[in-house]
């Protein structure tokens, strides 16, 4: 056994092994020793979606990549390499990703295997930008898959149950500035009457609360492009909605210093400086602690928060912050965004697993049926009901069946839900 844990320290890997190959034919050879397998990335889900009681292979060794395309409009990137690390090289060449996560310490093959996201109206998870992606399978055979591919769509958020994601090839576009602004303290009630309003206002936004309060959000992020556009329109609904704009820097959690998150203040940046929430250099978030999520679609986003809010009692003494932000629908089977605009609900809790474990069920069971929680994280839904929220799942098992015909990736998670 290994004592090798996650991000956040609260799991510990049940692996028998942890081996890290510097090459693509180590990792063949790897491989080629049969048993049950599995891949790590960047060590951020907070589940044992990524764990193994046989070998854990983390691919972080692997030769670096980062290729631009002839006409700029797409980089193929090592599957291992996080999304921070490629983003300057992406600002030196004059190029931008559409959207980022929270925090740009995760993997790029990790992000996109769990559906992660960031946020924004008119931006798909972080999946959606993929256009290529090259999978080894546990048997050795290279399959390199683009879109409109037959099996793409069900590739692209796999679970880590197709094989070792080597490299994967981005959408990109021209790089350009963000501006960040928060607000505080606006009514949830004016904000769930006019929510559409309030999601749309900005290129990127996130409302945050410890619901330790029901009668007002603690703080809306508001990340732009092109600021000076919106800020007219931008302050007369916040002033609407009974907002006040952050005189200082803020923390998503409340009172803990804003040292370790990205520029605020309206001060314009380059893309990768502002879309995250976190700066790379730092830990993100708490550190310590436990993550849920679920998404819903947004036709049910307001009755989800008010179911939540219905719960704040109960939640908040185990909450650190809860985040709630938009994702654009997208194809790709498993993704919690696929065939509708989704509104995700993220829950950062204090690390008492099994206190947050308990109070779950309630949550779920209060949540429209809709809801899909997040692959990598937290979540009580059984595999059956799980399954049922994902129209495409016996498309998925099947692909899944014909690149690990040995069942090698099975993991106890998978076969929880029923793979």
């Amino acid at each position: 056994m290994t004592t090798e844990r996650n991000w956040a320290g609260i799991l510990t890997y049940r692996a028998s092994t942890i081996a890290q190959p510097e090459t693509v034919d180590e990792l063949g050879a790897l491989l080629g020793q049969g048993g049950p397998v599995r891949f790590l990335g960047s060590r951020h889900c907070f589940n044992d979606i990524a764990d193994t009681d046989g070998v854990l292979i983390a691919l972080d060794r692997l030769p670096t990549v980062f290729e631009v395309n002839t006409n700029r409009t797409a980089v193929k990137v090592a599957g291992a390499a996080r999304y921070g690390d490629i983003a300057p090289l992406l600002e030196t060449e004059g190029l931008a990703l559409a959207n980022l996560a929270s925090l740009p310490h995760i993997s790029i093959a990790g992000a996109v295997a769990t559906g992660t996201h960031g946020s924004g109206d008119a931006i798909g998870s972080l999946a959606s930008a993929v256009r290529g992606l090259t999978i080894l399978t546990p048997s050795g055979e290279t399959r390199t898959l683009e879109r409109g591919d037959a099996d793409f769509d069900g590739a692209v958020v796999s679970l880590g149950a197709l094989g070792a994601v080597l490299d994967v090839t981005l959408d990109v576009e021209p790089t350009y500035e963000v501006a960040q602004h928060v607000f505080e303290r606006p009514d949830w009630d004016a904000v769930l009457a006019d929510f559409d309003d309030v999601t749309s206002i900005g290129t990127s936004v996130s409302l945050f609360s410890t619901w330790e309060r029901t009668d007002f959000v603690d703080q809306i992020w508001v990340k732009q492009r092109q600021p000076e556009a919106r800020e007219a329109a931008r302050e007369s609904l916040f002033e609407k909605l009974g907002a006040v704009p952050a005189v200082s820097k803020r923390h998503p959690i409340l009172g803990v210093d804003p040292v370790a998150c990205t520029e605020q203040l309206g001060v314009s940046g380059p893309w990768f400086e502002r879309l995250a929430h976190f700066k790379l250099e730092f830990t993100p978030s708490a550190g310590a602690e436990i993550q849920s999520e679920y998404l819903v679609p947004r036709a049910d986003a307001v009755a989800a928060i008010q179911a939540v809010r219905t719960l704040a009692g109960q939640i908040a003494p185990l909450l650190l912050v809860n985040e709630i932000r938009t994702v654009r629908a997208d194809d790709l089977w498993l993704s919690s965004s696929y065939g509708a605009d989704a509104v995700g609900l993220h829950f950062t809790w204090k690390p008492d697993e099994a206190a947050v474990r308990a109070l779950l069920p309630t949550i779920e069971a209060a949540l429209p049926e809709t809801a899909r929680p997040h692959w990598g994280k937290v979540f009580t839904l059984d595999g059956a009901e799980t399954r049922s929220r994902y129209s495409r799942w016996d498309d998925f098992a099947a692909l899944a069946a014909r690149y690990d015909p040995e069942r090698r990736l099975v993991n106890p998670y998978l076969e929880r839900l029923g793979l």
